[in-house]
């Protein structure tokens, strides 16, 4: 007789799941079964409290040609290239083992790209952190860097964006969430993960199997509590120098025709792989789990079924091809070995030494997970005091403000960072990590592609539904200040409890803001991922549904720099006045205050008249954090300055933030088709001053050398973590 509490603690799963589980099989579960329910019913692997509103976002356009129910999105770009790319979480594993966390979230992301057939050729990575001070935060942000930078370097990938948060909501869980992007040139086929043909084999490639991560995907779906060090064995090991053989064979074997369909070992290991194969492509298999090649003959057939070695795939292939391939892959040192047959019994059969421990539909695990409506509120906007433009102190004040605001740790450099980043490896990087966006030249036809990242967790705090639309129209301002075109986006969805009916309130309004804006730019969501339970001891962090936008420019012609560069050029401030915050400056004291509703349709279009008219601009920059002038102070941050004075209202309040504006410098011969142009438009364009000079100044306003800005700004990392510096 089982003691049921204790098996349904050990799995993770529920009283009512398990009602579920025995109505389905008209039996209670018995054997291995435990674990497969475990794994694939886990809020990781099932999305169960997501799944009912992920079917309501902006997903299809023209140029999306794979998306949701495949490793990765795809997009056609026209001319024979196609690119495509996915943004994942590693959030539990890295809080508990920074290094191995990190760089294990990186490798399973670069699966998820190259198992579509795409070379990777660029990562991103989304980071939040908690206060400096906090406990184990230095050795989280040294962890988590050196083990994206260990991995990415060593594969050969180059890391070219990232953003990354401070704020308290994170001391106890912070975020790390990796993005990759793939190529395919002209032949490059696009392999998917369907599983067909009644007598293909089923392969076993890569890595051997080992025990790290079994019940990763279950630890990966519940929060944190006194506890949480304890996990440490659910946390994978990567190795990137085996995933570099994995990416070359794995592509030889695809442009060979070698392989019917191909899916990563990623959450849930075999298990996952195995049965959303089988179950997409409505075939049963029959796998031998003792055929599987393992590190240590003592691991039993659940920690195979479980385990989340990395640097493993599952691949089909027709039984003629079978010596082709496994050629290939023992050219680069790798395993290739049959675990088992397709069959036309919708059943997966799973062997342990011709003893038969499972023999159930696929279908059972993959499609019938309970999906919950959690409950939610509709979404009523906070924090709309109606409140005046904050004037301008005293000159000495504002500069001092700004200094401090660029030494801050929300505000400083983030270069010791990027800097332990291979940046160029491939020699596609044009623009890197210290840049607003990404750029890098596709092989076939050398057009640019660009990539920026989105959420501004301040603004999440301000309001989850305006949150939620600045996490697309942010990252797609930015894009379009340089001329790229924003095709599609990714998604990251961290945020705390879905049990709690706040925290489900802002997952709803925050989903509602980023489809609207991507449909109103008709930039659909093709791929992503959602991570719950980001919370500790009942603490959840601040809602933060990251994003990584991919965006488009054909033309050759010089991109704007996001710093003056050239002497004489008339500095502008566009503004699409729509809501007006104090914004982040203020957040340590208080909430801030704020007034006005963002409409989605007007910013699209501002969005289109920055990119149309993007060609006039020198330099560039959105407003964002902290204000005009922090944006202000930024641009004069290669040692170029500017003189000019208060003309107008635009520059009251140097320190809050208005959605949106945006800083623009114009060659002499620019400016009047600039004032054409937006004025046809009615977007209100504010002349601030002439570039020049190695001083930043607006009379009575700011007056600060550019040195003294440089300084601060390369200071606050030192002054924050020392160590790290």
């Amino acid at each position: 007789m089982i003691d049921l509490n204790k098996k349904l603690k050990q799995y993770r799963i529920s009283r009512s799941e398990y009602e579920r589980i025995c109505k389905l099989l008209d039996r209670e579960p018995k054997g291995v079964e435990w674990a497969l329910f475990s794994a694939l019913w886990s809020e990781h692997c099932s999305y169960k409290s997501s799944r009912k509103h992920l079917k309501n976002i902006y997903r299809d356009a023209p140029q999306v040609l794979e998306s949701f129910g495949e490793n990765a999105g795809i997009i056609d770009l026209g001319e024979d290239e196609k690119l495509a790319f996915k943004m994942e979480s590693h959030n539990h594993p890295s809080f508990i083992e920074p290094f191995q966390g990190a760089a294990t979230g990186v490798g399973g992301i670069l699966r998820d790209i190259f198992t579509m057939g795409a070379r990777p050729i660029a990562l991103a990575n989304y980071l939040c952190f908690g206060e400096p001070k906090a406990s184990r935060m230095t050795s989280l942000v040294d962890g988590v860097v050196l083990g994206i930078g260990s991995y990415g370097n060593c594969v050969g990938v180059p890391t070219i964006t990232g953003q990354t948060e401070f704020h308290s909501s994170y001391n106890n869980n912070i975020l790390v969430n990796a993005m990759a992007v793939g190529y395919f040139g002209p032949k490059d086929p696009i392999c998917i993960s369907r599983a067909k043909g009644i007598g293909n084999w089923v392969v076993y490639v890569g890595a051997k199997t080992g025990r790290d991560g079994v019940h990763g995907a279950s630890m990966a779906s519940e929060s944190f509590d006194e506890n949480s060090a304890s996990k440490r064995p659910t946390v994978q090991i990567g190795d990137p120098f085996f995933e570099k053989l994995l990416i070359e064979s794995c592509l030889e074997v695809m442009k060979k025709d070698l392989v019917v369909a191909i899916q990563d070992m990623g959450a849930a290991g075999l298990t996952s792989s195995s049965f959303e194969m089988a179950s997409k492509g409505q075939v049963g298999m029959k796998l031998h789990l003792d055929q599987v090649p393992l590190r240590d003959s003592s691991v039993g057939p659940e920690e195979i079924l479980l385990s989340e070695s990395q640097e493993r795939m599952l691949l089909i292939c027709e039984p003629g091809k079978f010596e082709a391939l496994k050629n290939e892959f023992d050219i680069w040192g790798l395993d290739a070995t049959k675990i088992g047959d397709i069959i036309s019994d919708k059943k997966m059969k799973l062997y342990w030494k011709d003893e038969l421990l499972a023999d159930i539909d696929p279908d059972l695990l993959v499609d019938n997970a309970p999906i919950y409506e959690r409950p939610y509120r509709d979404w009523k906007a906070t924090n709309r005091v109606v409140i005046a433009p904050k004037q301008n102190g005293p000159l000495h004040e504002n500069s001092k403000v700004l200094l401090e605001l660029l030494s801050d740790v929300r505000g400083c450099s983030r270069s010791w960072i990027y800097r332990q980043y291979d940046q160029h490896v491939g020699t596609r990087t044009e623009r890197e990590s210290k840049d607003s966006i990404a750029v890098q030249r596709l092989d076939h036809t050398q057009r640019r592609m660009g990539m920026a990242l989105g959420c501004r967790p301040h603004v999440m705090r301000f309001d989850a539904y305006v949150g939620g639309i600045d996490a697309i129209a942010y990252p797609a301002i930015e894009l379009a200040l340089k001329g790229f075109r924003t095709l599609a986006v990714t998604d990251c969805l961290n945020f705390g409890n879905p049990e709690n009916p706040d925290i489900m309130s802002e997952f709803v309004a925050s989903l509602g803001g980023m489809s609207k804006m991507c449909e109103a730019i008709t930039a659909p969501i093709i791929s992503g991922n959602v991570s719950f339970y980001n919370e500790t001891q009942g603490q959840n962090i601040t809602s933060t549904p990251s994003t990584g936008l991919i965006g488009l420019r054909s033309d050759d012609l010089p991109l704007a720099t996001d710093y003056f560069v050239n002497a004489g050029e008339s500095v502008f401030v566009v503004t699409l006045p729509q809501v007006y915050f104090e914004g982040l400056v203020v957040e340590r004291e208080r909430a801030p205050l704020g007034s006005g509703e963002l409409e989605i349709p007007d910013i699209a279009k501002f969005i289109g008249f920055l990119y149309k008219n993007s060609n006039l601009f020198s330099s560039s920059r959105i407003v964002g954090k902290f204000g005009l002038g922090y944006a202000l102070g930024k641009m004069a941050l290669h040692g170029v300055g500017m003189t000019g004075e208060v003309t107008s209202d635009v520059v009251n309040g140097m320190f809050n933030e208005t959605l949106y504006q945006v800083l623009v410098s114009v060659k002499s011969d620019g400016v009047d088709q600039l004032t054409k142009v937006a004025k046809e438009n009615k977007y209100s364009l504010d002349f601030l001053g002439i570039t020049g000079g190695a001083r930043l100044t607006l009379e009575g306003v700011l007056d600060l050398k550019c040195s003294d800005i440089e300084r601060s700004y390369n200071s606050g990392w030192r002054k924050s973590f020392e160590t790290l510096a």
